[in-house]
């Protein structure tokens, strides 16, 4: 489970402040698929970062199965988010001199013969076994994002945050993508998507919409 309780993020640029996340309170249980919707500019991303263990909020708790994110030192926080949460980011963020198979195995730290197995099958079953061994300049749009879906599983996370993941698709990539999201839910996994498309609504239980910062509607 996880509950947000209050978060505010405040960013200080040339002297002026932006609020960029306002008094957000949420609680996702284990199992959901949540669309968190909204324009660009409305927060979705610095909600995503801050859920991630990445970005700490200037107010407010972030508690994943009862454990205070923010509340734990900086390496805690950095093997509680590799063991716990998988992160597809919308522009992919692969190692351009790693091949697919690297790239996947990138997440496994100090990597294991049961990492190179996990990963095999990873690629496998996401379609990329013809694409193993090519690099991402090789790769469609699609592909690039499939190789990004496996890196996040790599350790079977609990949780998954994808931030915009078909952005950058065609429909049909797009589709591929949000169908191997719900089969990680479907498996047991809480998946949270930020998007401003309609297409990650077909796969949610819930939508969450931000609007400046601030929840607008959740149902």
């Amino acid at each position: 489970m996880l509950v947000l309780d209050n978060l505010n993020k405040t960013y200080r640029t040339g002297g002026h402040a932006v609020k960029a996340i306002d008094g957000v309170s949420l609680r996702i249980d284990t199992g959901e698929f949540v669309a968190v919707c909204g324009p660009s500019g409305s927060g979705k991303t610095t909600l995503l970062m801050m859920i991630a263990a990445m970005l700490r909020p200037s107010e407010g708790t972030v508690q994943l199965d009862e454990k205070d994110v923010y509340g734990m030192t900086t390496p805690q926080r950095a093997r509680f988010r590799a063991q716990n949460i998988g992160f597809v980011f919308q522009m992919f963020h692969l190692i351009p001199y790693l091949n697919v198979l690297e790239n996947v195995l990138v997440a496994g730290g100090a990597i294991s013969e049961r990492d190179g197995v996990r990963a095999r099958e990873l690629v496998q079953r996401l379609g990329l076994q013809h694409r193993m061994h090519h690099r991402p300049g090789e790769l469609s749009a699609g592909e690039k994002q499939r190789t990004a879906m496996a890196r996040a599983l790599l350790n079977r996370p609990r949780l998954i945050l994808a931030d915009e993941p078909t952005g950058n698709l065609d429909p049909e990539n797009a589709q591929s993508v949000l169908t191997h999201l719900r089969d990680f839910q479907q498996d047991g996994g809480t998946v949270i998507v930020a998007t401003h498309g309609p297409a990650a609504k077909e796969f949610a239980t819930r939508t969450v919409s931000l609007r400046d910062g601030r929840v607008e509607q959740s149902s």
